[in-house]
């Protein structure tokens, strides 16, 4: 029974790591070592799991919930099972317990100690969710990049930290590229975050380029809306260019993997040009052809 139970479990687990494949640029390439390919991959399904919880796209029936040691019936309550989710990662960190509960969880605890990683940036992508419950509006850009610095930056520390390459200056400038990051995919899901009555283009852009709330429900984007999306690109794109010397500090298939993270960045910010800036009927996607063409770019 045991056995059945872990099946169930890992396959439960493995639902959430092949979301991986979906996402603008790749997690852990087949070109890295195995031993980082598995770090990767472990910190992503940590951050993916976590986003899963703060955007209620759970798997159906309350597993993740009972994992966490939460009656089920609770799963629906975002705060309460991203707080279980917190107390489990703590877990993590205790070198004295049982550790933790949460299969993905269990699967970042070699990571964490081969690593040397510590609980803030983990903490930091929890608290991103926990804001998006209250926030749901972004008044001035400063306030988004804020909100990125805990929803997205963690994320691209933890890479430099798993491959020992974190450096002060390295940190700022992927910092900039997981802002950039997360702004272009807020850019690609503007319909499906309106869905959640989230949005976040900031309020100031959104006045300065007379663009409404309803203006973003339309099914196609009228003149004003591509506009400030258009303005948005090229904001982001700043700020994927400051991660062209991050991709020159590092040597290797490092080189390949950062590079792949800005030329993803860059390639989809080309997809959303591509459909006009009209990213009301659903997220312009970038083809493998253009995320090579891009990563070429970068490296060039």
């Amino acid at each position: 029974m045991t056995g059945t139970r872990q099946v169930r479990t890992d396959a439960h687990a493995r639902t959430t790591l092949d979301k991986a494949a979906d996402e603008n640029f790749p997690v852990a390439p087949f070109f890295l070592p195995r031993a980082w390919r598995d770090d990767l991959m472990a910190v992503y399904g940590y951050a993916r799991l976590v986003d899963d919880i703060g955007d209620g796209d759970l798997a159906p029936g309350g597993a993740d919930a009972r994992l966490l040691g939460l009656d089920p019936a609770l799963a629906d309550d975002r705060l309460i099972v991203l707080d279980a989710f917190e107390a489990d990662l703590r877990r993590v960190f205790d070198a004295c317990g049982d550790g933790p509960r949460h299969p993905l969880l269990r699967a970042l605890v070699p990571t964490v100690r081969r690593c040397s990683l510590t609980p803030e940036p983990f903490i930091g992508l929890i608290e991103a969710n926990r804001q998006d419950q209250l926030v749901r509006r972004y008044k001035t850009y400063d306030d988004l990049v804020a909100y990125c610095e805990l929803s997205a930056n963690p994320v691209g520390r933890l890479v430099l930290q798993v491959t020992g390459t974190a450096s002060p200056e390295r940190i700022r400038r992927s910092d900039a590229v997981s802002t950039a990051l997360q702004i272009v995919e807020h850019l690609q899901d503007v319909g499906e975050d309106l869905g959640r009555d989230r949005i976040y283009l900031p309020a100031d852009d959104m006045a300065r380029f007379h663009v409404e709330e309803a203006d973003l429900a339309a099914p196609s984007a009228n003149a004003s809306v591509r506009a400030l999306i258009a303005y948005e690109v090229e904001r982001a794109g700043r700020l994927l260019d400051e991660g062209i010397p991050l991709v020159g500090s590092v040597n290797g298939r490092l080189k390949l993997l950062l590079a792949g993270f800005v030329g993803g960045g860059r390639a989809a910010l080309t997809a959303i040009a591509a459909a006009h800036y009209d990213v009301l009927p659903g997220p312009p996607k970038s083809t493998k052809l253009s995320l090579l063409r891009a990563v070429g770019a970068v490296l060039r």
